[in-house]
């Protein structure tokens, strides 16, 4: 399956809520229907937007949540993949 490419303003944005949205969007569902993307990656997404490294060091989380495989940089790019046989 092709990937879903999104961007997002980190200075505007919540990550988290993006992820949620996006997922929703692809899936055809409410993302107030979803699991808090907080569950799944704890702080990790909100340290990496909060507190930045420098941008030299293009930071990326890889996790998967709601049967997607994601990449959020922390320059506000997000790749979504599905996982392959995960419904």
């Amino acid at each position: 399956m092709a990937a879903t490419h999104w961007e997002f303003d980190v200075d505007q944005e919540d990550p988290e809520v993006i992820v949620a949205e996006v997922i929703a969007e692809l899936e055809g569902r409410d993302s107030t229907d979803l699991p808090p993307v907080y569950d799944t990656i704890d702080h990790l997404i909100q340290t990496l937007f909060s507190d930045p490294p420098d941008p030299k060091a293009q930071a990326v989380i890889q996790f998967s949540y709601e049967g997607y495989r994601i990449n959020l940089d922390q320059d506000g790019h997000a790749t979504f993949m599905e996982i392959a046989g995960s419904e």
